[in-house]
C-alpha cells in the first residue's frame, strides 16, 4: 500500500493566531473517520512537516485497518521553525489554529496528542470542536495513551518471543531499548518486571539515571542500535532504521513503538534477507489508540479496550505466520492484510 500522494483531502494554513504552518493530511476514511495525533514539532523547512504528515497520516490508515478498528489515517502537523520561541501564549494560539483546522473538516478527522503534545493540549483543542481523543480522564477522555502503547508493544514482543524460543515469557531475554521517552520509559518497566536484561539508550544523557531502577545497562544510542541482542526495541524518533546500518545489526527481530523506523520502505526487505524479524511500527505502537477509540470513539470499557491491546499478541502471530506461508515479510503481509480490509470496505 502506497503511502505517497493518495491522501483523500490535504489542508495546509497558515495559523490566524500563531503564523506558523498547520497540516492537516487526511488519508482515508474509507473504515470510517480519520484518526491521527497531532504533532508540534520543530522543522528546517515547513515542507519537511508536510512529508511528515503526509507518511504518518498514510501509516495511521495501516495502523487502524490491521488492528481491525472501524477508522482510517490522518495526522496534524505543526512546523515550528526552528528559530521560533515556542512559549506559553504561542502555544495557546498554536492549539486554537489546530482546533480551528480540525473543525473545518466537519468531522472527517479527528486528532489526538503526539510528539510535543499532551492530553493537557487536546482539552484545549476539546474547547473548539468535538473530535478530539485522549483528553485527561477528568476531562472526558481516556488520557495518556502511553500507557496502552507500552503494554500493545508488550504484547507484540511475546509474539516474537514466542516465535524466536517457543516461549512467550521474556524472562531472560536480551532486549535493547533506544529511546526512553514516554512510551519507551514505560516499556523498559514492564520489561524490567518481566524479568528481561536490558541495555537503555536515549540522546538525553540525564536519562541514564533511570538505569537503577531499571536493572539496566546504559549504552550510547549508536550502541543500543548494533547491540548483541535478542531484539531491538526503536523507542524514539524514526529514520534509525537505514541501509546502512543493516548489516551492523546483531539483533534477531526488531519490535518497537516509535513510528516510521524505517529510513526507507526497501530496509524492510534487506531486514528480511538477513533474517531478522521486523514487525511493522504501526503494528507494534497500536495499543494506544486501541485503547483511545475503543473508550471514546466506540464508548468501549476499559476491560474491552485492555483486551483489545492484548490482542496485538495473536495479530502479530497471525502476521508472522502469514509472512511464512506466503513467503513474504511481516511487513508486506502487514500491508496486503491492511489493503483488504480497505478494499472491502469499498
Amino acid at each position: 500500500m502506497s503511502a505517497e500522494f493518495d491522501h483523500e483531502q490535504v489542508a495546509i494554513r497558515t495559523g490566524l493566531r500563531s503564523d506558523l504552518p498547520v497540516i492537516v493530511a487526511v488519508h482515508s476514511t474509507k473504515l470510517g473517520q480519520a484518526v491521527g495525533g497531532c504533532r508540534l514539532w520543530r522543522y528546517a523547512d515547513w515542507r519537511d512537516g508536510l512529508a511528515d504528515a503526509l507518511r504518518l497520516s498514510a501509516g495511521m490508515t495501516a495502523k487502524c485497518a490491521v488492528a481491525g478498528l472501524a477508522n482510517g489515517g490522518g495526522k496534524t502537523v505543526v512546523a515550528v521553525p526552528e528559530s521560533t520561541v515556542l512559549d506559553v501564549a504561542l502555544r495557546r494560539k498554536v492549539l486554537e489554529d489546530v482546533a480551528d483546522a480540525v473543525a473545518s473538516l466537519n468531522g472527517a478527522y479527528a486528532t489526538g496528542p503526539d510528539v510535543g503534545t499532551t492530553p493537557q493540549d487536546m482539552a484545549a483543542i476539546g474547547e473548539r470542536t468535538a473530535h478530539v481523543f485522549c483528553k485527561p480522564e477528568e476531562r472526558g477522555g481516556s488520557g495518556d495513551s502511553s500507557p496502552a502503547t507500552a503494554l500493545g508493544t508488550l504484547a507484540a514482543l511475546r509474539a516474537v518471543r514466542q516465535r524466536l524460543h517457543g516461549t512467550s515469557a521474556l524472562t531472560g531475554a536480551r532486549l535493547s531499548v533506544v529511546g526512553l521517552g514516554s512510551v519507551g520509559l514505560r516499556l523498559a518497566r514492564l520489561l524490567a518486571a518481566e524479568g528481561a536484561e536490558l541495555l537503555v539508550s536515549d540522546i538525553d544523557p540525564a536519562k541514564r539515571e533511570r538505569t537503577g531502577e531499571l536493572g539496566a545497562t546504559w549504552v550510547a544510542p549508536d550502541e543500543g542500535l548494533t547491540a548483541d541482542v535478542d531484539i531491538l526495541v526503536p523507542a524514539a524518533l524514526g529514520g534509525t532504521l537505514t541501509k546502512q546500518i543493516v548489516p551492523e545489526l546483531r539483533c534477531a527481530a526488531i519490535v518497537g513503538p516509535a513510528n516510521n523506523q524505517l529510513a526507507t520502505p526497501d530496509v524492510a526487505d534487506l531486514l528480511h534477507r538477513r533474517g531478522i524479524f521486523w514487525v511493522p511500527d504501526y503494528v507494534a505502537s497500536a495499543g494506544g489508540v486501541i485503547n483511545a477509540l475503543t473508550m471514546e470513539l466506540h464508548h468501549g470499557t476499559a476491560h474491552e479496550a485492555r483486551k483489545r491491546v492484548e490482542a496485538i499478541e495473536h495479530t502479530v502471530a497471525d502476521l508472522l505466520h502469514a509472512a511464512d506461508h506466503q513467503q513474504v515479510t511481516p511487513a508486506q503481509a502487514a500491508s496486503q492484510l491492511a489493503q483488504r480490509r480497505l478494499d472491502t470496505a469499498t
